[in-house]
């Protein structure tokens, strides 16, 4: 199985963003299912949204309104990703701020 988890910063502040709702979806023919949802913990962190069986591709959309409020630039953010192999880890943070984001693939 192939573990995938996140972490949220937030990068104005200089600290964890606590409280994201996160839901992990994979691509299908005719949209994205959904395979699990989570909320970062005190940290920033989702340690394990989902150990996966299926090669690829997930997305993760982060709930960043409910976190930035109501006049939040972006309401969401979506994090598309190819998971290649069914095992292994993959670790996608986002460094978030007011008007910006960024994301990498993280160890």
């Amino acid at each position: 199985m192939a573990l995938i988890s996140t972490h949220v910063l937030d990068t104005a502040a200089g600290r964890p963003a606590s409280g994201v709702a996160v839901r992990l979806e994979i691509l299908n023919g005719d949209g994205w299912d959904r395979v699990a949802v989570a909320t970062t913990d005190d940290d920033g962190r989702i340690q394990a949204i989902a150990d996966v069986d299926d090669a690829g591709v997930y997305q993760l959309v982060f709930d960043t309104g409910a976190y930035l409020g109501p006049n939040a630039f972006y309401p969401t953010v979506s994090v598309a990703f190819n998971v290649t192999a069914t095992t292994g880890h993959f670790h996608v943070p986002l460094l978030l701020s007011p008007f910006g984001y960024t994301t990498y693939r993280g160890s």
